[in-house]
C-alpha cells in the first residue's frame, strides 16, 4: 500500500534531514582525523569537559524547575502505596 502524499513528503524531509546530519557528522570526523594525534587528544578533552558542563547545566535547570514547582505547591509527597492508590482512583 503506497504512502499518502503528505506522509511521503514528511518521510522525504526526514530522510533529507538525516542525510544532512550524517554528512555534517562525517565531515566533522574527517576534520578531526586530519589533526595530529596530540590535537585530537586535546579536542577529545575539550569535548568531554563541555559535555560534563552541559549535563551540570541541565541538572541545575531541572533542580531550579523542581524548586519552583515545590514553591508553587505543585509537588506532593507520599509513599509508593499512596501513588498506586491515587492511580487506582
Amino acid at each position: 500500500m503506497p504512502l499518502p502524499p503528505a506522509k511521503l513528503d514528511l518521510s522525504l524531509n526526514s530522510l533529507t534531514l538525516m542525510l544532512e546530519k550524517t554528512s555534517t557528522f562525517q565531515k566533522a570526523i574527517e576534520a578531526v582525523e586530519a589533526l595530529d594525534p596530540e590535537a585530537q587528544a586535546i579536542l577529545v578533552d575539550i569535548i568531554q569537559k563541555r559535555l560534563k558542563q552541559q549535563r551540570r547545566d541541565d541538572l541545575l535547570k531541572a533542580v531550579a524547575e523542581a524548586r519552583e514547582a515545590y514553591a508553587k505547591g505543585e509537588v506532593r509527597s507520599g509513599t509508593v502505596a499512596d501513588l498506586m492508590a491515587e492511580l487506582d482512583d
